[in-house]
């Protein structure tokens, strides 16, 4: 009997032995416990904070906040900035060395990428960026080449209405609230600026832009024609159109009157071709004839403001420019 007991004594043990094994082994996730003194790179991603974002080209899936952001157009340059985003890679402003001075001073460091139109893939691989930022007029042909580099977000459309594009922006780098936000704020300066300007909206508003090549009015659907649009103030019924621009002979001058006119030209570094043409066009018996002309209500303005940037920072200008000409600062 002795015998028998110590033989059933040391089964029990064993197998008690070796359940104490594997729950030891069981009891700890190495795939989820980090180990001591250390915490995860990407505490969103950490936390399972994963969204699909809806774009012009499909859906991406993204997890937590990417650190390395590449951004292929000027405006998205603007709206990354707006929400603390610092790009690694952008393409360059349309004038500036490489940036715009409105911008240059949070550039610091950024990676040139080339130009909107044709950025360098080959940079932009050598980056290992883990998000890039596009648009689909501008960068179709190259989306692909672009999604196997890393995750790829592009925009609709270049269009007036930047704020589409900055919410979609904002929330691929995973700043939404804060995109929201900074909306948010653009739009209470604008109400603050329309509830001070009363019977001055009814003033019409003439938009054009002076090239070697062209000349145009810029109607509703431009950037400085949405922010005109947006404050309530009035269009010549030339202009006032949902649309982009008017390319004119020199028969359609009338087309450029209204109670007042801003005007740029082409920033071309080294070239004055498009001042020697604004100022060619003005000298036209007709141009003369123009109310804005016989009122001396012409006003050169920044075409980068205006015009080219096309984002937050310089919408937040815009305003700034259109507010001190109405005096409702």
């Amino acid at each position: 009997m002795s015998s028998l007991f110590r033989n059933k004594s040391w089964l029990v043990m064993l197998t008690l032995s070796a359940i104490l094994m594997l729950t030891a082994c069981g009891g700890t996730n190495t795939a989820d416990t980090p180990a001591s003194g250390t915490e995860p790179s990407n505490s969103a991603a950490a936390n399972g904070d994963t969204r699909t974002i809806q774009h012009a080209m499909g859906e991406e899936t993204l997890t937590g906040t990417p650190e390395r952001v590449v951004i292929l157009t000027n405006e998205g340059t603007e709206a990354l900035l707006a929400v603390g985003v610092k790009p690694v890679g952008a393409v360059q402003s349309w004038v500036g060395d490489p940036w715009y001075d409105h911008i240059k001073d949070q550039m610091e460091g950024v990676e040139v990428l080339g130009e909107e139109t044709q950025p360098n893939v080959e940079l932009i691989a050598g980056l290992k960026p883990d998000l890039i930022i596009g648009n689909k007029v501008r960068h179709e042909k190259i989306y692909d080449q672009l999604k196997q580099i890393a995750p790829t977000v592009f925009a609709e459309e270049l269009s007036g209405n930047w704020k589409n594009n900055m919410l979609l922006y904002t929330e691929a780098v995973n700043k939404k609230a804060e995109g929201e936000q900074a909306i948010a704020e653009f739009d209470q300066r604008v109400e603050d600026v329309k509830s001070k300007l009363g019977d001055k909206a009814d003033t019409k508003v003439s938009v054009v832009r002076f090239t070697a090549a062209d000349v145009r009015t810029y109607m509703k659907d431009t950037f400085s024609g949405v922010l005109l649009e947006q404050l309530g103030i009035a269009r010549p019924a030339d202009q006032d159109k949902n649309e982009f621009i008017e390319k004119l002979t020199k028969e359609r001058i009338p087309a450029m009157d209204g109670d007042v006119l801003f005007y740029f030209t082409q920033e071309d570094p080294g070239s004055t071709d498009a001042q020697k043409a604004s100022e060619e066009w003005m000298d036209e018996p007709l141009f003369k004839s123009l109310n804005v002309a016989k009122n001396n209500e012409i006003h050169k303005v920044n075409e980068v403001v205006w015009n080219l940037a096309g984002g937050y920072e310089a919408a937040n200008l815009l305003l700034d420019e259109i507010a001190a000409y109405f005096e409702v600062n």
